[in-house]
């Protein structure tokens, strides 16, 4: 039943990233998922050209203790980032809420990644970087459930904040 409804959950979120990445490589045109309703402005949809400040080499980020990783550029991250608006979140039932604050979790820690290897610098993201760290200072490396439950305010609130800030700098996700 549990693997039912993970199935169930990430089916939609696995619809879109593949819609997102047809859309970036100018193969497909966004599919209706990547315009949902309730999806904020310029979501994924924006995602769709290629950024003249990042190169189409992907950056590599190295592992510790394994190959190095690619890492998304920072418009395909804030635009995976951007799904989990269209995610009932911690309204539909605890099971869904575990599954997406973790997301939410893993998606800002994939846009800091992101930043950090953009051509244009960590400098450049700043202010989204410094949300995410002190979102990381106050989990104190702790990402269970129970954690993240009593911190969902925190994610959901850097989610937008970021959000809002990348709306203003339509340069680095379009």
């Amino acid at each position: 039943m549990r693997i039912k409804r993970l199935a169930r959950l990430t089916a939609p979120s696995i619809l879109l990233v593949g819609a997102l990445v047809a859309c970036s490589s100018g193969t497909s045109r966004p599919s209706a998922a990547a315009t949902a309703p309730g999806t904020p402005p310029t979501s994924a949809t924006a995602a769709a050209s290629p950024s003249a400040t990042e190169s189409a080499v992907p950056a590599v980020l190295a592992a510790p203790d394994g190959p190095a990783v690619p890492v998304a550029k920072v418009r395909d991250s804030f635009a995976v980032l951007q799904a989990t608006y269209t995610d009932p979140g911690c309204a539909a039932s605890e099971g869904n809420c575990e599954y997406f604050l973790k997301r939410v979790l893993d998606n800002l820690n994939a846009l800091d990644a992101s930043m950090k290897a953009s051509s244009e610098g960590p400098a450049h993201f700043k202010q989204p970087l410094a949300w995410i760290n002190q979102m990381r200072s106050t989990l104190a490396g702790d990402s269970s459930f129970p954690n993240l439950r009593k911190n969902q305010a925190l994610l959901t609130g850097t989610r937008d904040k970021i959000n809002t800030w990348m709306q203003s700098h339509p340069e680095d996700y379009r």
